[in-house]
């Protein structure tokens, strides 16, 4: 679904209008998707929560991204949580987009936050869309009680409130106060025009390290078709069919080709897999053998 093509007042609009699932027939969109591709049932599916994902992109908006940013990034989290969406676990749609949508979001918003990259970790996202809210809650509750707090206990108790180490609290206070420099800027007048960048280590693979890289790949590629050859005919092509493609078949599709069981396929599937583990342990002994 393409969302350039409206504005936010437009796309909100016909979200309102659409129409509501549900769950017997969330559930059938959602087969129909997983198992079949029908596009038609993706697109009704994506449609009937564009409304929750324009929702929760209203929530970022004190951030300073543009709304129509927000949503497209709340809509291609959508569609991530429809690809990736497994009906068989017994779980609402909504429940599980929530997240997808949510994380979209967020990444946006930390990349485009700074030039310099704020931070990916879990830790660090906390922080990022936490950090204001929790010392505003703490600068409000000392003053109630007639309390100073000093700037290091205040980081001391956000990290303690947040979940996160001190040094992360530290680290993301400075990010957020700061501001973007070029790294042309000369680092002062009696450095001789000397620029930030000159004092940027290489962070380049050294050459060692890519001749070792290459080594373990081609090492790696031998185990995985000595590993193979341990399977029969059979074995060989469901393992290259859900593994080794572009684009992986399912089960069932297998299944229909083969004249099995959907069940019965993940179980030949399964037994592929210990014969390869296996096939691989034993050339790692034996690599280790060599070596001792």
């Amino acid at each position: 679904m393409a969302f350039d093509s409206f504005n936010d007042q437009t796309l909100s609009r016909r979200a309102m209008k659409a129409e509501l699932l549900d769950a017997e027939t969330e559930l059938k969109l959602a087969y129909a998707w997983r198992d079949e591709r029908d596009e038609e049932a993706l697109h009704r599916l994506i449609n009937a929560y564009m409304r929750l994902a324009i929702s929760m992109a209203a929530k970022f908006k004190r951030y300073g991204a543009p709304m129509s940013d927000l949503i497209q990034e709340a809509g291609l989290g959508l569609m991530k949580a429809a690809d990736k969406f497994d009906p068989d676990r017994g779980v609402r749609f909504s429940t599980y987009a929530v997240w997808w949508i949510k994380a979209s979001i967020q990444d946006y918003v930390m990349r485009n936050w700074s030039m310099v990259r704020t931070g990916s970790t879990s830790s660090q996202k906390s922080l990022f869309f936490n950090m204001r809210r929790v010392q505003a809650r703490l600068e409000r509750e000392a003053a109630a009680a007639g309390k100073q707090v000093d700037k290091h206990e205040m980081r001391e108790a956000i990290a303690t409130e947040v979940g996160v180490p001190l040094a992360d609290v530290e680290m993301m206070e400075g990010r957020l106060s700061g501001s973007d420099y070029s790294l042309n800027a000369t680092q002062s007048a009696e450095d001789e025009g000397r620029e930030w960048i000159d004092t940027l280590e290489d962070e380049g693979e050294q050459s060692s390290s890519l001749v070792e890289g290459k080594l373990d790949n081609a090492q790696l590629r031998e185990w995985l078709v000595s590993a193979l050859t341990s399977l029969n005919e059979r074995e060989r092509f469901i393992v290259r069919e859900r593994k080794l493609r572009d684009e992986t078949r399912t089960l069932e599709s297998l299944g229909q080709e083969l004249g099995l069981s959907k069940e019965r396929v993940r179980q030949l599937e399964a037994a592929a897999f210990t014969k390869m583990r296996k096939s691989l342990e034993a050339q790692s002994r034996e690599v280790q053998h060599f070596l001792a």
